[in-house]
Order: structure tokens, then sequence, then C-alpha cells
């Protein structure tokens, strides 16, 4: 299994546009430090750092297949710069527009995309992001759509692969089991969420190979935002960011919790001090990994 990062930005990417921040400069023009940290990685910082919007290309070398979790925005700029080829199928874990609209590039490059869903309806919607992906893309007739059911593994791309749901308000989003039947590796992603994951979806993700964690910011920007953080630790640290996102901490604690052998955090944003964004175990655009 090789698990490429195509994107591992949050809503607005780092660099942000128009952004003149610390950490925006510091990945437009990278200083020493930054670029030793990236050739430790295998990545030429020349030209910058980024972390574009979410995006894994997950190739089963056995079969020659690729699957695509969640569709960038950034999508076209991701297959030019990465050297993966398109996905055979993909999977969206929810239905905001950072994880979802880059489908749209489906259009001339496919003659048909598989694209796997989860077919629990949101109360917020009355849809289930199967069904919004569907409405979304009525226009595009490469694209089906398949329904499944949270915690019901199916195969595709020679992977067992097993939708969970997390916690992401006010919205239903999951997190993804990734499993290779034939070898025993195993990929997972926690999908846009907050610390109180479900146990049943925890038990899930468990024991993976590589987890992908969601750690927007450092716990200590918690005291920033309108609601301040949540699901705090022993020693009063904030494991959630508002309401949505886990912390750094946070992050790393449930990568523990859940005996992952390797950790990166992915969806971070460009509020990371710009002494910490480019460390580890932060993630950046184009991280391979032999799984």
């Amino acid at each position: 299994m090789q698990v490429t990062l195509l994107g591992t930005g949050d809503t607005t990417g780092t660099p942000t546009p128009d952004c003149d921040c610390d950490t925006c400069r510091e990945a437009r023009a990278p200083g020493d430090a930054t670029r030793r940290r990236m050739r430790e990685r295998g990545i030429d910082a020349t030209e910058g750092v980024e972390r574009s919007r979410f995006s894994v290309h997950v190739r089963n070398e056995r079969t020659g297949e690729a699957l695509l979790i969640d569709a960038s925005p950034d999508f076209r700029h991701q297959f030019l710069t990465h050297e993966v080829g398109l996905p055979d199928e993909a999977l969206i874990t929810h239905v905001h527009f950072d994880h979802l609209d880059g489908l749209g590039n489906a259009y001339r490059l496919f003659d048909d995309l598989p694209v796997h869903a989860a077919n629990e309806v949101d109360p917020l919607t009355d849809e289930s992001v199967a069904d919004t992906i569907r409405s979304k893309y009525d226009y595009l007739d490469r694209v089906t759509v398949f329904d499944h059911a949270p915690f019901e593994p199916f195969e595709t791309c020679g992977f067992e692969v097993t939708l969970v749901p997390v916690e992401h308000p006010p919205m239903l989003c999951y997190g993804v089991a990734v499993e290779d039947p034939e070898t025993g590796a195993k990929l997972s992603l926690t999908g846009d969420t907050n610390y109180a994951i479900p146990d049943e979806s925890r038990d899930a993700l468990a024991d993976a190979d590589l987890l992908l964690a969601d750690g927007l910011v450092p716990a200590h920007l918690c005291d920033h935002h309108p609601l301040g953080g949540d699901h705090h630790d022993g020693d009063g640290v904030p494991r959630t960011f508002g309401t949505k996102h886990m912390t750094r901490e946070g992050a790393l604690d449930l990568g523990d919790e859940l005996d992952a052998v390797e950790t990166r955090l992915v969806h971070v944003s460009h509020f990371y001090p710009a002494d910490e964004a480019f460390a580890e175990p932060l993630a950046v655009d184009g991280e391979r990994y032999e799984l």
C-alpha cells in the first residue's frame, strides 16, 4: 500500500491567499531549518512548502489500482505536482467543499469514476453524503455513486474499506479504515472531527500502520476561539478546538490511544506559529508512505 498525501491543509490551505503572517511567509520562502526538515522527508522545498486542501492517494501496488480519499478543490494542481496517476475510484468523507468540490474535475478526465460515500441521512441536510454527491454532480455522467452503511466493510481497488462515524458538528462526517487483506497493511484517517470519536469508531480505526489525524491548531490557540476548547486531558489541555476539530495535542493523544504505529497530523492550518508549523509530526503535501 503506497500512501501519498496530496493535500494536508485546512479549508484555506498554507500559504493562505493574501496572508502575510509569519507562517505563510515561511511557507512561501522557507528558511534553512524548514528546508532541512523537508529534505529529511524527501521533499524539495526550493519553491516553498505547501499544504493544499485535503486529499489522500492510496495505491494498491498488488493490483495497480488507486483510491482517492476526498476530492480537493486543488485536484488539478495536486495531480500535476505529485508523481501519482489518476485514481480508479474515489471516496468522500463529508460534503464540505474542501473535501468534495474537486469531483468537478471528473469531466473529460475519466470515462467513469466510481465514488463511494455513506448512505446515512444527515438531519441537517435531509440527504446522505452519497445523495448530496448525486444531486450536486448530476450533470456529470462520468461520476457513479455507490452507497455504503457505516461500519460495513466494502471492497474497492483491492482494499477492504470501512466508513466510521466521527464528530464534526453540525454535519455528519466519517473517518476511514483502509486495509489490504493480502498484506495486512492498514491506513486509518480520522476525517474532520473533534476528539469525541465514538468507541465503536475508535475500535475500527485502531492498530493502523499509519494514522492521519485532524490536528488543526495547537491547543494554546483555544484561548482565541469564541467557544474555547473541549475534551481536556488530565492537565487541562484541550483536545478539541471549539467543536469541530482536534488540537495537535488531541490528535497525538488519539494516536497513542489507537496504538497507531505512526501518526501524522493533517488538515493543518496556517495558525500554527512559524517555528512549529513545519516541525514533526505535522504533515506537508507530497509525503509518501509504504505500508
